[in-house]
């Protein structure tokens, strides 16, 4: 395994994290990655633990508090001071739709309510799922959840989806250690916000890394996707001319495929933690072959010379624009 020491905290992460969101299952307005198997889950889970990752990533929201809960069961029986555990307050289901609500009683809740479901009294990484839609002031959520910090309920504090000037109000009232923003072959839109956190001593974690499935290469043809599952409402990597423009460009996978011996997984990846601006990416896990081909990554790098050629046919498609 690869590990990056984080700037500010100096803890040593994975280059890889253990993302949570497909397998919280369906939320409670019915929205999913599909079926989902918890005991598959949960050795998924212990999988990349003993693999070497050592930072999971879960959210309230993932499957209306079901992913916290799986996660729980998974690092129960581990060393709790040897797991980086993260998770996210400002976004949950209330009254029968997704709302981003980050006011101190709202995070009180959720906070109490994390704990809970995970079974820990502290959390190593405490990230702002997505900016308030209801007016309250940054210095509010800010200092409140600083004073979680200072009381050593969180360790670390982190922001998700936001713009540089989000991050920088928000350094104004609290200590930001990291942020959590999208990035990868295919989804390239914050990548001068990325660079921007590099700039200013702040660590990154990257979602979406094999975008949403599709740069697995395990999808090939048009997918029928449930109504509600989230590869049709939240990605637009399955719709055209997307969904074109990447399969063309899975051609060219292939090929560096075939020269490593490796799979487009393990490709897609190593192409994103060898920026120097991504501390660690995250990356979904259904199953232990998931998990152990995600490890595996980190047994050999991609040469620049095959990075070149990636990023020019990225280029050559028009991916990298569709996505910004």
């Amino acid at each position: 395994m690869r590990y990056k020491t984080m700037k500010k905290s100096g803890v040593d992460i994975s280059a890889i994290t253990v993302g949570t969101w497909a397998i919280g299952g369906a939320n409670s307005l019915g929205a999913s990655y599909g079926e989902v198997d918890d005991t598959e889950s949960i050795r998924a889970i212990q999988a990349m633990i003993d693999g070497g990752v050592n930072l999971i990533d879960t959210a309230p929201i993932y499957g209306s508090g079901h992913s916290e809960e799986v996660v729980g069961k998974a690092i129960k029986g581990y060393d709790r001071d040897k797991i980086v555990l993260a998770t996210k307050y400002g976004s949950y289901i209330e009254d029968g739709k997704g709302v981003h609500k980050s006011t101190p009683a709202s995070i009180e809740r959720e906070f109490a309510d994390s704990v809970h479901r995970l079974g820990t009294d502290y959390f190593d990484i405490y990230l702002m799922h997505w900016p308030d839609d209801f007016g309250t002031p940054i210095k509010d959520t800010m200092e409140y959840v600083q004073k979680l910090k200072d009381e050593g309920k969180v360790k670390m504090l982190g922001l998700c989806n936001v713009d540089t000037d989000y991050i920088a109000q928000a350094s104004e009232y609290a200590d930001i250690d990291i942020v959590q923003l999208p990035f990868s072959m295919v989804n390239q839109a914050d990548l001068h916000q990325l660079q921007w956190c590099e700039e200013h001593d702040i660590d990154v974690m990257t979602w979406g890394s094999l975008g949403s499935g599709i740069l697995t290469g395990s999808i090939r043809e048009k997918p029928n996707f449930a109504e509600n599952d989230f590869r049709n409402t939240f990605y637009p990597f399955y719709k055209e001319p997307m969904f074109s423009k990447i399969q063309e460009f899975l051609k060219t996978m292939d090929a560096v495929s075939q020269k490593y011996g490796k799979p487009l997984a393990q490709i897609a990846i190593n192409w994103s933690t060898q920026k120097s601006f991504v501390t660690t990416a995250l990356t979904g896990v259904r199953n232990v072959h998931e998990a152990e081909e995600n490890c595996a990554t980190f047994e050999w790098e991609l040469a620049q010379e095959d990075i070149d050629l990636l990023d020019a046919e990225l280029k050559s498609l028009g991916i990298t624009e569709a996505a910004s």
